[in-house]
């Protein structure tokens, strides 16, 4: 028995439906592992074939087909090579989540993914049957044992491997980013390995699809628990893994700060999603705001500044302060820059409204329209020039209603739909972390001022909300957690002020319904993963 393997982990950002650049992206993974790592075996992350998650693509008629084109080009195409690959497989009328062990022109091994998980983000019950063992194969003396991503998160696969007398254990992976997840999977890893004593390799697919974002993190841990190896989160590549003596060893990437991953994890979102739905560039409304300034360093991060157009659009109620920082910002960025007021705007829908309203006092719907306003001016741009607009609502806002629907809700993607309040801080000090000490592309003034939505005179957030350090937590533990009022008071929150809160989230829900989608990053995201009715009376719940 050689002394030695290499494994390659093959850290891949794929596009969910495009199949044959998906075998593209894979053959030339195997190619490179082959000839410049010199490794005996290349996996790849789950579903690798058609990219995560492919929801109801699975049901289109013609895609068994496809799925086994691009089969038939890996057996003829990749050789040389051990090659562990992802895929949807149609058998006996049923359809597995699997993993086939591709050498030399053969499927030497098959796996089919035995916990489907039907929790959270994930639905794959709806479309997946469950396997009911775990393959090992042999690679030059060694026994491989292999399962797919959730099959590592209970204890039954991997005691199978255990059992077939397997000497390393690869999972393969579509797993989201949110915070703390990397530290989770870490703990799991370890608790498999304490029970079998199994090295496990984990590798994980990178890349924004939609409302969710993929982190790789693919990691190597020993059967003491120790980590061998670890990948850089968010970089796309092929990451080589020694197995010498009974142990995984490689490159051990520096670890992030909480914050610099989800900001890396909006950059990654927002490119993506921009770049593979074909926009030229993205479209936003700079304020001179927190949110909206955080929303354009993340834009002209993740498409460079020359693909940014920012457009301030003040009102009467538009602080002078406000226009010299959007102004500013803009510079910083390096990003275009327009201003269009929209007074004339307002005013002309005042004037046509002015019958209808006669005899009422102005309120809440006056400052909608001039965020509806904005909402028409970005809308008209993006349709002209092509341009996706950017929402800049952050969690907070999105789970209050404190957003006006067809206005500022207005857009094709939210970077920080899933970024509380308190976050959004801390992010744009991290992005001014990186520049020069005297060129922060986020003013001072803009993270240090009392937020407003300048609707009216003199407004502040806190006229309609508790303060954010107040009011995050309260929605952690409704949103998130979902505890109940009594709970949530009883951890120490003002009884009046939650079920204010409570009340807001509930009385958003159709609006919510109706934002664009933006990029999971935290426990619990608002959309796919919390689905509540619309109409409905829960008390206390």
């Amino acid at each position: 028995m050689p002394q030695t393997l290499t494994f390659a982990l093959a850290q891949l950002n794929l596009w969910v439906g495009d199949i044959d650049g998906n075998v593209d992206k894979i053959i030339q993974a195997a190619v490179r592992a082959r000839d410049d790592l010199s490794a005996d075996l290349v996996a790849c992350p789950e579903l690798s074939l058609i990219g995560y998650p492919p929801d109801d693509l699975l049901l289109r008629t013609a895609l068994p087909a496809a799925i086994g084109a691009g089969v038939e080009r890996l057996l003829r195409e990749v050789r040389g090579i051990t090659l562990i690959v992802g895929l949807p497989e149609y058998a006996d009328g049923l359809l597995y989540n699997a993993a086939f062990v591709i050498r030399d022109g053969a499927i030497v091994a098959r796996c089919r993914k035995q916990l489907l998980p039907n929790y959270g983000v994930f639905d794959e019950k709806r479309h997946f049957t469950a396997g009911r063992e775990t393959p090992v194969f042999e690679l030059k003396g060694y026994r491989i044992g292999l399962c797919v991503c959730e099959d590592v998160w209970g204890p039954g696969p991997a005691a199978q491997a255990k059992a077939a007398d397997a000497d390393v254990l690869i999972n393969i992976n579509a797993s989201p980013f949110e915070q703390n997840k990397a530290r989770e999977r870490l703990e799991v890893l370890r608790a498999r390995t304490a029970e079998t004593g199994l090295p496990i390799l984990y590798v994980n697919m990178v890349g924004g699809q939609d409302d969710l974002v993929f982190d790789g993190g693919s990691i190597a841990v020993n059967g003491d628990g120790s980590v061998g190896f670890s990948a850089p989160d968010f970089v796309e590549d092929l990451y080589p893994v020694r197995f010498e003596n009974g142990l995984l060893k490689g490159e051990c990437a520096p670890p992030a700060s909480d914050e610099a991953r989800v900001y890396a994890a909006l950059v990654r979102a927002t490119r993506d999603y921009v770049d593979r739905n074909g926009f030229p560039g993205a479209l936003l409304g700079l304020s001179g705001g927190i949110d909206s300034a955080l929303v354009a360093a993340i834009a002209a991060d993740a498409l460079g500044p020359e693909r940014v157009w920012a457009v301030s659009m003040p009102s009467r109620y538009t602080a002078d302060m406000s226009n010299d920082d959007a102004r500013i910002e803009a510079e910083a960025l390096g990003i275009r820059y327009s201003t269009i007021a929209i007074e004339a705007a307002y005013e002309a829908f005042e004037g046509l409204l002015a019958p209808s309203f006669k005899g009422r006092k102005p309120d809440l719907t006056e400052e909608n329209l001039q965020s509806r306003s904005r909402g028409m001016l970005l809308m008209a741009l993006s349709n002209k020039f092509g341009n996706v607009v950017l929402t800049t609502g952050n969690k907070s806002e999105m789970a209050v209603g404190y957003a006006t629907l067809y206005g500022d809700m207005c857009g094709g993607f939210a970077p920080i739909k899933d970024v509380y309040k308190t976050l959004v801080y801390q992010l744009a000090i991290y992005r001014n972390s990186l520049a020069p000490p005297d060129r922060p592309v986020i003013p001072h003034r803009v993270i240090t001022r009392e937020p407003s939505a300048e609707l009216r005179y003199e407004q502040k957030d806190s006229d309609s909300l508790p303060p954010y350090e107040v009011l995050d937590p309260i929605l952690q533990a409704y949103v998130e957690d979902s505890r109940s009022i009594p709970e949530i008071v009883a951890m120490g929150f003002n009884e009046a002020a939650v079920r204010k809160v409570a009340g807001l989230v509930r009385r958003s829900e159709y609006k919510r319904r109706q934002a664009p989608p933006g990029p999971k990053v935290t426990h619990r995201a608002f959309g796919r993963e919390r689905r509540y009715p619309l109409t409905a009376q829960y008390g206390d719940l």
